[in-house]
């Protein structure tokens, strides 16, 4: 029997133009899925300390790579004018990202401008940002007092051997482990910790990974080795479907299945038995999709409607141009409106008809 393939979409998008007629928000905004816009994810620099395997490969992002120029990254105005905008439209929850979003010089500038802002409602933004931890030993506290709600840090491993293989950056676990104790301290929570499962490169790491922390006040989530971006050399056989890792756990501390938070949430929640709690996130074998309800704000000012985007829309043209707030509102929603993005789940579909060289935006530019 033929299995059926199914055509994955090019999402190749054409610069957006100023509306002749403007649109007034109402704080509740769908897409062509009926999906709501509700987060919004901010990538402030394109460079990062760590060089991880999955993410940018030193082979790829060496010394000779060009980043972009300061020049070109949106200002933490630019940043705050557009945030101002999609708040508007229903965002409710903002999450800075990179790269490593540390590396961007008064980053609490940007923090402090993004807290003053409210929903229609008058309701706080949940304000949050994802960090390899590498310093977040000495920001955490400056982070705190500039009004960040709580963080999310990644660390592939315990193993020092292995977690250095990963970050390609010779940086020490005990570094990160010290960086989650003093967001924690600080109140910068409830914190989880992101580890990204690679088979035979980190998947022994499942184990001593719940264990350590499965009795401290972070949340572990594993996450499936994803097809982001054309650097990583992506191969579904590298990949350990959540329900292994799940089993994996199993059969060492007992688990059960919790409701999600809310409509929408990335990870699937579990409760071990003995205390404490985990997630799972599985974009490549059980995709999302149907309620991801995030758009994403690259380093340069492009919009992007789906991780797996091939291209984005160039807002800071509009920035920079002659568009009022209004006009770029409008564009903004007219954007969501047409967004029918589901790569994931046709890629869950389609494995085998997947092309390897089919473009697809860098995740140093877009985060996770």
């Amino acid at each position: 029997m033929t299995k059926k393939v199914i055509p994955l979409i090019d999402h190749r998008l054409l610069a957006p133009v100023l509306p002749t007629q403007l649109e007034t928000p109402t704080g509740l905004i769908m897409d062509a899925a009926g999906r709501p816009l509700h987060d919004l994810r901010i990538s402030v620099t394109d460079r990062c300390n760590f060089r991880c395997v999955y993410c940018m490969p030193r082979e790829v992002f060496d010394k000779n790579y060009a980043f972009l120029p300061h020049t070109a990254l949106l200002s933490f105005e630019e940043i705050t004018r557009l945030a101002k905008l999609f708040i508007a439209h229903g965002v409710k929850k903002i999450r800075l990202t990179g790269g490593e979003p540390l590396l961007r010089k008064n980053i609490e500038r940007l923090i402090e401008q993004l807290k003053r802002l409210r929903t229609p409602d008058g309701q706080d933004i949940d304000l949050t940002l994802t960090t390899n931890g590498s310093l977040l030993s000495k920001k955490a506290q400056s982070l705190k007092d500039a009004g960040l709600n709580r963080v999310t840090v990644s660390l592939d491993a315990l193993d020092e051997v292995v977690f250095k293989h990963m970050n390609d950056a010779d940086f020490p676990v005990a570094d990160v482990l010290h960086g989650l104790d003093v967001a924690h301290q600080v109140g910068l929570g409830p914190i989880k910790v992101n580890m990204v499962v690679k088979r035979g490169v980190n998947d022994q790491e499942i184990i001593p990974m719940a264990r350590y922390f499965k009795s401290s006040p972070f949340i572990l989530r594993f996450i499936e080795y994803m097809d982001v971006g054309a650097s990583n050399g992506w191969k579904m056989d590298e990949v350990v479907p959540s329900a292994e890792v799940v089993q994996r756990i199993q059969s060492i501390f007992p688990m059960t299945p919790l409701p999600a938070n809310y409509t929408g949430e990335t990870a699937q929640r579990w409760h071990y038995e003995d205390g404490g709690e985990a997630g799972l996130i599985s974009s490549v074998t059980q995709a999302f999709c149907s309620d991801c309800s995030r758009a994403r704000l690259s380093t340069e000012g492009k919009l992007y409607t789906c991780l797996f985007a091939s291209e984005g829309h160039d807002l800071r043209a509009l920035l920079r141009g002659v568009g009022s707030d209004a006009e770029i509102s409008t564009v903004l929603g007219q954007l969501w409106r047409v967004r029918d993005d589901r790569y994931s789940e046709l890629r869950t579909l389609n494995t085998d008809g997947l092309t390897p060289a089919r473009k697809k935006v860098e995740m140093s530019y877009i985060g996770g």
